[in-house]
């Protein structure tokens, strides 16, 4: 007798269940797979005991014929692909053949179908392998699969299954990654007779809204760009909803659900300069890409191989990026924000300009009126009249000193006052407690962390002139000495290119002292002594090569954070509404450099809410 031999067919099936069907999950992904390769609008799933009792499917797709339907519960017999070119470029999400197979191989299956051209369905069954003929059955046009009793036939695979409760969320993240490919396709979830989610057709907002719930929707930028061939569209929520696991991620590739090391990073990437390194980013994103991506890797086709990572990776981060960085969208705004976001775009130069609302105008209330009306756009009508104004009223300050220009109200020949378009971000009120700054917009009441606020943008700006070449020096009339030790001394004189180029001149002032000469022209305000020191620890810890390449931003966010308005410091209103107004044209200026949110907005309803106003 040989020593190898053929092994029987059951057998290989039952090899090949142990990597299509690991759990009741794997299961309902593949037969969820086929209702969409069918062409199905309506998809109904019915678990028991967590999917380990049953697991049935049925869709209105086209349906097999009865001549078929041994076939379809044969290895390597598939309707999806014909040659190696339809492989290559295989549009359906199941080609391999084989996962009804493994099914039945590890269960007792009953498969009912009915085609668009039979006078009825056919049924046909199948336990640990063993087929029963077809014969005719009561089913509407479609498919329903019913698988019962999983691994019956493997007790050993039958102990490594969780409890009831654990196998029925796997199964219901597979319902959710389904649901969220295919907006226009109907489905329903029910768990042992109960209806646990039922998700009418849809746009693909209003399904992720349904699938992950509206506070992801709410706290969530659109992504959407294209080059070449690839397309990437979805949603990616900003910082303010990161989650401690990545529970919440889901991206495809022309509509299968995938997981990939090289989208993972690119990701990662792009949420890095927000986000919390133990926070994990959460997104719906589809990317669409014609041709240049092999799925044929593994036997759960969760894994893909692309044509040019590189040039994918970079597109990805990219785009996300720019999504991410956009001024002022749902911004830190845990609260829901009513009405129309601001509309930003992007000038060809690179230069971001936010095009506010059409916010409504309202009437100007004269200052001798007995009981005023607040309204958002009063504040500035009142820095007005106390500052002036010229023809460059919209022209934006950047300085904190800098007032509200503008020709004065009361040089009109009218006597009253034009009231212009209101920020997205308002007016500012008052300074809460030395650490927040209350404002005004039309939708209600906005407070600002006037410390993270301004770290973001001192962020930004050194990050941008970093990048162009273009970060002045601020020389110190007086030098700043320090006691420094030696291996400070070293630091200084060994990297003095590196500091040069980060905006420092320090150099030593005596044996045992440096002395900071100068410092970047947006930090001229920080404590120079504290900064000097960071900085040097930095690049002695890490080299100063590194500095400028891997550890840049890290060293920036330093610098930031030694620059920013610290807690405590009064801030006159037109400082105030300085900040507000450099908030609004910065870059992720709704998360600060360590990525908490830097404003919250509560609405006009919720103040309402708060105060039982109209009960």
């Amino acid at each position: 007798m040989n020593a190898i031999q053929p092994l029987p067919d059951l057998l290989i099936s039952q090899i090949a269940a142990g990597e299509v069907v690991e759990r009741p999950a794997s299961a309902l992904k593949e037969l969820l797979e086929n209702s969409l390769d069918a062409g199905a609008t309506e998809v109904t799933v019915q678990l028991f005991q967590g999917g380990v009792k049953l697991v049935r499917v049925a869709d209105n797709g086209a349906g097999i014929s009865g001549e078929d339907l041994p076939l379809a519960l044969a290895r390597h017999a598939t309707s999806k692909i014909r040659t190696l070119e339809d492989l290559q470029n295989v549009p359906s999400l199941g080609f391999r053949g084989e996962a009804l197979a493994s099914i039945a191989s590890v269960s007792r299956l009953a498969l009912i179908s009915r085609s668009a051209g039979d006078k009825h369905a056919w049924r046909i069954e199948a336990e640990a392998g063993r087929l029963t003929p077809p014969e005719p059955a009561a089913f509407a046009q479609g498919t329903a699969v019913e698988m019962r009793d999983l691994y019956f036939n493997t007790p050993a695979r039958r102990k490594f299954l969780k409890t009831e409760a654990t196998e029925f969320a796997h199964c219901e993240s597979v319902f959710k990654r389904i649901a969220l490919s295919r907006p226009s396709v109907g489905f329903t979830l029910q768990h042992n007779g109960t209806v646990r989610s039922h998700l009418r057709t849809a746009d693909a907002r209003l399904r992720i809204a349904a699938v992950l719930g509206d506070e992801f929707s709410q706290a969530s930028v659109f992504v959407d760009d294209q080059a070449a061939d690839l397309r990437l569209w979805g949603m990616a929520a900003l910082p303010a909803y990161s989650r401690s696991s990545g529970d919440a991620q889901y991206f495809f590739v022309n509509g299968r659900f995938v997981r990939d090391k090289l989208v993972a990073h690119a990701l990662r990437e792009a949420y890095r300069d927000i986000l919390h390194l133990d926070r994990h980013p959460a997104f719906v994103l589809f990317l669409e890409i014609n041709g240049g991506v092999d799925v044929n890797v593994h036997p759960s086709k969760t894994e893909v191989r692309f044509r040019d990572p590189r040039a994918l990776h970079q597109f990805i981060f990219h785009t996300v990026d720019k999504a991410l960085a956009m001024p002022h969208l749902t911004g830190g705004a845990a609260v829901p924000v009513a009405g129309k976001l601001p509309e930003v775009t992007r000038k060809a130069a690179g230069e971001v300009s936010l095009a506010p609302p059409a916010y409504s105008r309202q009437d100007a209330i004269p200052f001798a009126s007995a009981a005023p009306q607040i309204k958002a756009a009063q504040p500035q009508a009142f820095y007005q009249v106390l500052f002036g104004s010229d023809s460059n009223a919209g022209t934006r300050q950047t300085g904190y000193q800098a007032g509200i220009n503008g020709q004065s109200a009361f040089m009109k020949p009218e006597g009253a006052i034009r009231e212009p378009e209101i920020p997205p971000l308002g007016f500012a009120l008052a300074q809460l407690l030395g650490v927040y700054i209350l404002s005004q917009n039309e939708r209600g009441l906005l407070i600002v962390d006037m410390h993270a606020a301004h770290e973001r943008i001192l962020y930004e700006k050194l990050k941008s002139a970093l990048d162009n070449h273009t970060l002045s020096m601020q020389p110190l009339l007086i030098p700043a000495a320090f006691r420094a030790d030696s291996q400070d001394i070293a630091t200084a004189e060994e990297n003095s290119a590196v500091l040069h180029d980060i905006g420092f001149e320090i150099s030593p002032f005596s044996p045992a002292m440096l002395a900071v000469r100068a410092v970047p022209a947006a930090l001229k305000d920080a404590d120079v002594v504290t900064l000097a020191r960071d900085v040097l620890n930095e690049i002695r810890e890490f080299g100063g090569s590194q500095v400028l390449v891997s550890r840049r931003n890290e060293l920036l966010a330093t610098m930031a954070c030694h620059g920013a308005i610290r807690a405590n410091r009064s801030l006159s209103i037109p400082e105030m509404n300085a900040l507000l107004r450099e908030m609004e044209i910065t870059e992720r200026s709704g998360q600060c450099n360590h990525g908490r949110p830097t404003w919250f907005e509560i609405s006009r309803t919720d103040l309402d809410k708060m105060f039982m106003r109209g009960r």
